[in-house]
């Protein structure tokens, strides 16, 4: 499969200017629905370079959140629903107006929830990914929290080599663990305005009220293995949410959706693409 086309540059929304990124079918236009994507906290948008490289027959946008990556330290803090009028805004921009997939991973994956509730009209599926609905959640293991909180798991490679299985979980004595701890190549350390208003953004967040009034299809993706978002809070999220389904990824990490790529992939584009098939047998 050809690679896709990768375009980026910074875009303005509501005085805040951030780094955007859209993955786009090397040969034209796509028949799939665009897919937004939101990313972990401190993560910069090459993190998922290999993930649209897979999915390179869609159109994939997400972008940097202020003081992440090439986006410039926000010059005031901000809150969920605002950083989701960002996404709208540069939806638009990009020329797709219509309705769009929604996928977040860990933090992003509560952006995703709160895009998907403040735009329902535009949101057609949802994928949840190593994620919870915010306040209420079951802690990680805190070896796992106290790493996280570390600035040196993103300029430190020895660090983070030496505290992978610690920090993340799953299973990385295989190459599929050798391929998650190269992710580090593609790292662009936060700044530490950036990090923290990550934090801050979601203190006193909470999606669980407002869940079961939730019209997007959604796949929940927990991985059994998860130090820092146990997969019971994924149960949560399937309960809360009508009609979700979920899949649990035997071996999976926090980061399964690197180091186990070749399976979760195919489930979550038979999922965006209702290909029963391949859903069937992950069942």
């Amino acid at each position: 499969m050809a690679k896709p086309k990768f375009t980026s540059n910074m875009v303005a929304v509501d005085g805040r200017e951030v780094r955007m990124a859209h993955w786009s079918p090397a040969r034209g236009a796509s028949e799939h629905r665009p897919l937004l994507f939101f990313n972990g906290i401190g993560a910069n948008l090459e993190l998922i370079a290999p993930m649209a490289e897979m999915m390179a027959n869609r159109d994939i946008i997400t972008f940097d959140m202020p003081g992440i990556g090439g986006s410039p330290d926000p010059v005031w803090p901000y809150r969920p629903w605002m950083m989701a009028r960002v996404a709208n805004q540069i939806l638009d921009d990009l020329g797709f107006s219509g309705e769009v997939d929604v996928m977040g991973i860990s933090w992003g994956g509560a952006m995703a929830q709160q895009f998907a509730l403040q735009y329902q009209k535009r949101t057609q599926k949802l994928v949840l990914v190593a994620t919870t609905a915010g306040m209420l959640m079951v802690p990680g293991k805190w070896s796992a929290l106290s790493k996280m909180i570390d600035p040196r798991r993103y300029t430190d490679p020895d660090f983070m080599r030496k505290n992978f299985q610690t920090l993340y979980g799953g299973n990385t004595n295989n190459d599929h663990g050798k391929k998650a701890t190269g992710h580090t190549s593609r790292i662009s350390p936060p700044s530490s305005a950036g990090y923290f208003n990550q934090i801050f953004a979601m203190l006193g967040w909470t999606s669980a009220p407002f869940l079961p009034f939730l019209s997007a299809q959604t796949l929940i993706l927990m991985g059994d293995d998860d130090n820092i978002v146990r997969p019971v809070n994924g149960q949560i999220l399937k309960m809360l949410i009508p009609d979700a389904r979920m899949e649990t990824i035997k071996g999976g990490g926090h980061l399964f959706l690197l180091t186990h790529s070749e399976e979760t992939i195919p489930l979550i584009e038979a999922f965006l693409d209702d290909d029963k098939q391949v859903l069937a047998k992950a069942a």
